[in-house]
């Protein structure tokens, strides 16, 4: 297991189109969320330490801006070759049993992640109305026990963009598990 910090992003990039399948068979371009003021990219997998630590706390996110126009988005990108957990009929039973409540998408070439930039899991994005970086970073600031969290950094970030506001151009990155890329 290789541990990485997510690379800076410039702010105000503008976030790549995409065109993939969900764990359940549904196909989701960027277009797809265009109604939602801000759009939270999770790029996950179901077998990474990192992920799995911060995990029911992406799920509670879900419930928290259910209401809101906010939309939440999974991406697995790894190549599941050498981790099953990963393969798209296990992220779907995982998406099933934890009730996400945001779709998953398989990123089966990669190209996605290439787009986004993302290099390990998690690696977190939220893109404003227009689809422009506001965040790139860490969930918040206690990985491994979240009875410890003080800040919550993506959190904050989103309910920033609710606000008609900019984020804090102070972000910490997020780290984990290097992205499984394909041999050759």
């Amino acid at each position: 297991m290789v541990l990485l910090n997510s690379e800076k992003k410039e702010l105000g990039t503008q976030a790549p189109d995409f065109k993939l399948m969900s764990v359940e068979g549904k196909k989701y371009s960027l277009s797809s969320f265009a109604q939602a003021d801000v759009l939270a990219v999770f790029f996950i997998c179901s077998h990474c330490p990192y992920v799995l630590a911060i995990e029911d706390r992406l799920i509670e996110l879900a419930r928290i801006y259910r209401d809101k126009s906010v939309q939440l988005l999974g991406v697995c990108a790894n190549d599941p070759t050498d981790y099953p957990d990963d393969r798209p009929e296990n992220l779907k039973k995982r998406w099933q049993a934890k009730g996400y409540g945001f779709p998953y998408l398989v990123d089966e070439s990669q190209a996605m992640a290439r787009a986004y930039g993302a290099v390990c899991t998690p690696d977190l994005f939220v893109y404003d109305k227009n689809r422009l970086l506001a965040y790139h970073g860490r969930l918040d600031d206690s990985w491994q026990d979240p009875t410890k969290v003080k800040t919550r950094d993506l959190q904050d970030a989103i309910d920033c963009l609710l606000e008609g506001k900019k984020p804090s151009e102070k972000q910490y990155a997020s780290m984990g598990c290097s992205i499984k890329w394909k041999k050759g």
